[in-house]
């Protein structure tokens, strides 16, 4: 499994026959801090993914074998789940203490 961010979509007039009607995407996989990790991959996305999505990507071969049911597609890479944003987390302000003016 590999984090990544959906930077943009393709398509092709021309492909193999298990790919009809599969909807690809291009993403740049991420690693520690959200910094590029790697080439940009091109992926099948079931789950309709937009840019700027954060996604986890698979490489399983079962999963794309359900995708296109097809055991000869030459597709590595497939969108796996969305990954939500992270709920950011604020410390409570320290309570002041009680002062009195003189």
């Amino acid at each position: 499994m590999q984090p990544a961010c959906v930077i943009g979509h393709t398509r092709a007039t021309v492909k193999h026959e298990s790919l009809q009607g599969q909807r690809l995407i291009i993403a740049q996989p991420t690693g520690v801090d959200e910094k590029p990790d790697g080439a940009p991959l091109l992926v099948l996305d079931e789950l309709g993914c937009r840019i700027g999505d954060r996604v986890m990507l698979t490489s399983e071969a079962g999963l794309i074998r359900d995708m296109t049911s097809s055991e000869k597609c030459p597709a590595r890479w497939s969108v796996m789940g969305l990954i939500d944003e992270p709920v950011k987390q604020t410390k409570p302000k320290p309570k002041r203490k009680a002062t009195r003016k003189k």
